[in-house]
Formats: C-alpha cells, sequence, structure tokens
C-alpha cells in the first residue's frame, strides 16, 4: 500500500459513518428489523455489527503498531450478534459509538509511518500473518460492503 493508497482508504473510511447515518435516517422498525431470512442480519444487527467491528479492528491496529508478534482473538461474529444484545441499542447510539470509534482509528492511522504498512500480526481465521496495510484495505471497505446491505435489505423490506 502506498502512501496514496493509504490516504485514499482513509478518506473512504471517513466518509462511511455519515453514509451510514444517511442510509438509516427516518427508517420505520419494521424496516429496521426486517429479515432476509431467520439466519440474516436485519439492518438494526448490521449497524451494531459495524459499531463492534470498530472495536475490533481498533484494538487490532494498536495490538500490530505497538506489540511483538500479536495473534489476534477470533471472533464468531454470529455468536456476537446473538449474545450481545445488538437489538437492544437504540439505532443513534450505534451511529454515534462507531463515528467515535471510527474517528480515533482515523486518528491512530493518519500518523502512521510507510514502513508501518508492513508490520502484522497472526490471524488464526485465516491462519496467516496479516499486515497492517491488508488491515486497513479491509477496514476501509468494511462499511461500504454492509451499506450494501443495507441497501438491499431496505429495498425487500417494502
Amino acid at each position: 500500500m502506498t502512501s496514496q493508497e493509504l490516504k485514499s482508504a482513509l478518506t473512504e473510511a471517513e466518509e462511511n459513518p455519515k453514509k451510514l447515518a444517511a442510509a438509516v435516517s427516518g427508517l420505520l422498525p419494521k424496516v429496521l428489523t426486517y429479515r432476509p431470512a431467520p439466519n440474516k442480519w436485519c439492518i438494526h444487527e448490521i449497524v451494531a455489527h459495524l459499531a463492534d467491528s470498530e472495536i475490533v479492528f481498533a484494538y487490532r491496529f494498536r495490538q500490530v503498531l505497538a506489540d511483538t508478534e500479536p495473534t489476534f482473538a477470533p471472533i464468531d461474529q454470529d455468536k456476537w450478534a446473538a449474545s450481545l444484545g445488538y437489538l437492544d441499542a437504540p439505532i443513534a447510539e450505534l451511529l454515534a459509538q462507531y463515528g467515535l470509534e471510527r474517528h480515533h482509528n482515523l486518528r491512530l492511522l493518519r500518523r502512521v509511518k510507510p514502513e508501518d504498512l508492513a508490520k502484522s500480526g497472526f490471524h488464526p481465521e485465516q491462519k496467516k500473518q496479516v499486515t497492517l496495510a491488508e488491515m486497513v484495505g479491509y477496514w476501509s471497505q468494511h462499511g461500504t460492503k454492509h451499506l450494501e446491505q443495507i441497501e438491499e435489505r431496505k429495498r425487500a423490506a417494502k
């Protein structure tokens, strides 16, 4: 990842909380909780997942930047959604949490040096070392992918 690619990824990541808030603004509860299938998340759960994922990324970024040979804890996102009360938190609270965590991650990543992007940690789910550059690339696209899901759910719920 070049410095320009990093800058582009950070710019895209910075826009995501605003786009997410706009995408869910004014949605009725029946749309927020619509599931296309019993094992698929509703919009409310997708927003909660994004808020939680930002915490996971925050910790992993910090592990890679500050620790020696870190290993990431595996995450079962479906168990998190089922066990952590994703539907209990108000959407506005989840959006605020996501935006604040994203802000802090952006501040951290804006200070990385080019050589930091080669630092890595072991990802047990992927069974390989993952560099900070790879993580930033995935992270910057994560919200965008879920925005597409949200738009699909909105269309299907109406």
